[in-house]
């Protein structure tokens, strides 16, 4: 396009009025003002648009040319003014959530139950999957928001902690009986239990890793698993010993089908918290999400 757009706006309009001083008065200008843009348009296109007579103006062939096509155009841009006015009007929106299973099950569905009440026009879609592949997928730009443990590196996010989770192991008391009638040394626990901790590519298996080194502690019998479920669910059937986050096994310390084992050293509490990419600006749809959580 070689012409300033309002030029087109004004041609635009007295085309649709058929009248300089009516143009005018809808677009809070001047007479002469339109009249000194109809001029500078008419030379930079080398032909006139309008005849001129006392009653008014009408299209020359090629103004009716030119009209036809510059009145398409603001159709579409009336069309899509009236769509986002819809939009703002209704909240209509779409959010892109990342988050591990565990999380969405235990931590996310609770906020997204009354969220959805509130906002019911915003549509949501949902990436289960680890937190270190969420935290690429904030970077690629391919979710707007995260839900995830702190991760140690966060100079590509901007994390907002919602609560603290607490690491702990767990077992039924019947499957730590038999161990202690098997094993003499119960000064060792973890090398002589069956020892049940998420794959190595989970944030927490590596939080825990971490921990294991850090208080010198060696594993023996170790089965990974993939998911924090199955770690309960296998905990509960008295299969082994479980890391398991203390929050999500509440009902069964409180019922007694677990049990917490004490340990000399205390695992640090975590952060988790809902995160988006520094360099991707959140759209007003995930800043509600996010703002509705952090309240």
């Amino acid at each position: 396009m070689n012409q300033n757009l309002n030029h087109y706006k004004v041609f635009y309009t007295v085309a649709k009025y058929k009248n300089i001083s009516k143009a005018a008065d809808a677009l809070f200008i001047s007479q002469p003002a339109i009249s000194k843009t109809l001029s500078k348009l008419e030379e930079n296109l080398g032909c006139s648009l309008f005849h001129r007579t006392s009653r008014g103006v009408t299209l020359t062939t090629e103004g009716q040319i030119l009209y036809e096509r510059i009145r398409e155009a603001f159709q579409v841009i009336d069309s899509g003014e009236e769509e986002i006015r819809h939009i703002n009007e209704l909240g209509i929106g779409q959010i892109r959530i990342g988050v591990s299973t565990t999380l969405c099950k235990y931590i996310l569905l609770p906020y997204l139950q009354d969220f959805i009440k509130e906002h019911p026009h915003i549509k949501i879609t949902i990436e289960c999957q680890s937190t270190l592949h969420t935290i690429e997928m904030l970077e690629n730009g391919s979710i707007d928001i995260g839900l995830i443990g702190v991760p140690k590196n966060k100079h590509s996010i901007i994390f907002n902690e919602i609560k603290q989770i607490q690491d702990t192991f767990v077992a039924t008391q019947t499957y730590l009986d038999n161990l202690s009638i098997r094993e003499q040394d119960q000064q060792d626990l973890f090398s002589s239990a069956n020892l049940m901790l998420l794959d190595e590519e989970n944030i927490t298996r590596q939080y825990i890793n971490d921990y294991f080194y850090r208080n010198q502690i060696k594993t023996n019998q170790v089965l990974e698993v993939s998911s924090m479920d199955l770690l309960i669910e296998f905990a509960k059937i008295g299969l082994g010993v479980a890391c398991v986050i203390r929050e999500f096994v509440n009902d069964e310390l409180n019922t007694g089908h677990l049990v917490e084992l004490p340990i000399k050293n205390p695992i640090e509490a975590r952060s988790v918290g809902f995160a988006y990419s520094k360099s991707h600006a959140p759209s007003k749809a995930t800043m509600q999400f996010l703002n509705y959580i952090l309240q």
